[in-house]
């Protein structure tokens, strides 16, 4: 199975691809991608020495151009597309339905991959974005079973991809906008789920607070691993109950599925985190590339060699194996 890496910067594409990636996947730095964070992404001259850089070691290298274009200023994703064709990706990964008819129409042997923020979670949007746009690969947005993604592979004639460690979205990606209500800045059109800026961190004597955008997200006692405020993870009271309503601050893995995940139909598993450091795109590379050699050679999947790299020290199958509260 394809592992398909991230890198935010030049210095963690090399890491990915030293390290075991069979693809990277990077963006631009402006608007265009999903993690316009500053200090992150590439310029076209870094985007075209990376490209140079992987396919050197036969790892091939995919440009996320998966924001959604504000209205009047479509020119700036129409030459984002224009040159990953230039640098020589090996596709692009598209949310807007624009932007799929305008790679189609002007770059027609550019492989087109559909990306989770365009939330395709059957198989009849999938076909219709294939029969359009001639979409190769879809990345399935992490709200699905594993029964769910089969059944989703038996009626569609595209790839699938699937995240299977990091952050854990639980939302239909592309669609959510509790980041949006508490901090105004939106992940669909700036590219910004929870931002750094405003995140914030109180000792108080109830032990550590956490907040985002002012909101009271999480309240940990003294020594407990305290969580990225998140909003969809944070703790509600919803009638009776206090918790995790939505999901339990943990990242996602799913190394112990890769073998029904593959049952399943799954062309390439993909793993979150282009914001993070090149040592930790470097260690997650490496034991994912150990775990798919394992599953291709028949041996069982390893365990336990990410839990110190997982949000607040826990992980979680997300969807692919829930039972619904």
């Amino acid at each position: 199975m394809e592992l398909v890496c991230p890198a935010g910067t030049p210095a963690a594409l090399r890491a990915a691809v030293e390290a075991g990636a069979h693809t990277i996947y990077c963006g631009f730095a402006d608007e265009t991608n999903a993690r316009n964070f500053p200090g992150l992404n590439f310029d076209r001259a870094e985007m075209a020495e990376g490209i140079a850089f992987a396919h050197a070691r036969r790892a091939k290298v995919l440009i996320a151009i998966n924001t959604f274009p504000h209205a009047g200023a479509e020119p700036l994703w129409h030459r984002a597309i224009d040159d990953a064709a230039k640098v020589g990706a090996d596709a692009v990964i598209l949310a807007d339905i624009g932007l799929l008819a305008y790679a189609a129409d002007r770059h027609p042997d550019l492989r087109r991959h559909l990306s989770v923020q365009a939330a395709a979670a059957n198989a009849d949007v999938i076909n219709f974005y294939a029969e359009t746009f001639g979409v190769r690969r879809v990345v399935l947005p992490r709200v699905l079973t594993v029964d769910e993604i089969a059944a989703i592979n038996r009626e569609i004639d595209v790839e699938t991809e699937v995240f299977v460690f990091g952050g854990l979205c639980v939302m239909a990606e592309g669609r959510c906008s509790l980041s949006s209500y508490a901090t105004g800045k939106s992940p669909n059109m700036n590219g910004v789920c929870s931002p750094a800026s405003h995140v914030d961190y109180a000792e108080e004597p109830g032990g550590l607070t956490a907040r985002l955008g002012g909101y009271t997200i999480h309240r940990t006692a003294k020594g407990e691993p305290a969580p990225y405020p998140t909003l969809c993870k944070g703790c509600f009271v919803s009638g009776d109950q206090t918790g995790h309503v939505f999901e339990d601050p943990a990242s996602l893995n799913a190394t112990q599925l890769i073998p029904a995940l593959a049952r399943a139909g799954v062309t390439a598993l993909k793993i979150e985190g282009r914001q993070r450091s090149r040592a930790y795109v470097a260690e997650v590379v490496r034991s994912f590339r150990a775990a798919v050699e394992a599953f291709d050679a028949g041996r069982a999947m390893p365990e336990g060699a990410l839990a110190k790299l997982s949000e607040g020290q826990a992980a979680t199958t997300g969807a692919y194996a829930k039972t619904w509260r």
